[in-house]
């Protein structure tokens, strides 16, 4: 079954490991075949990768977009996440989900795990602000 996606000017989407950039007006692309594909909103570039779930998520990525360097950013992943489930075992669930899906070859199901990851450290570092605040406040009243 064809997917149909629709780009805005200067959106991007990846496909099979080309970056396609729209440079005009609205632009539908129709996929026909099976291929590997991510859509802007997916797409995140090294720049972004600076927290530890954001290095799992990127790894992920290109070891679904760039098959030839997969075992590279698997292995990378496969720190990144230890490292970050060490730091952080309130997300071991998520983990185990995200290596369930890398294991069985399922890189695009990880990687929606991924971004689940992603969401859960951002709770947790606002979580960890706001306690901060509060401390600094109470230290300030004193």
């Amino acid at each position: 079954m064809p997917l149909l996606i629709d780009l805005k000017p200067g959106e991007k989407v990846i496909i099979n490991g080309a970056v396609i950039e729209n440079a005009g007006a609205n632009t539908k692309i129709r996929i026909c075949n099976d291929s590997t594909l991510l859509r802007h909103k997916e797409i995140m570039v090294e720049e972004e990768a600076k927290t530890p779930a954001a290095r799992v998520y990127f790894c992920l990525q290109n070891a679904y977009i760039f098959p030839a360097k997969r075992a590279q950013y698997m292995a990378l992943y496969s720190t990144y996440l230890t490292e970050f489930v060490d730091a952080c075992p309130s997300a071991a669930d998520i983990a185990d989900q995200i290596r369930a899906e890398a294991e069985q070859g399922h890189y695009y199901k990880a990687l929606k795990w991924a971004g689940k990851l992603l969401k859960h450290e951002g709770e947790i570092i606002h979580a960890m602000l706001k306690a901060t605040e509060a401390v600094a406040a109470e230290v300030e009243a004193e």
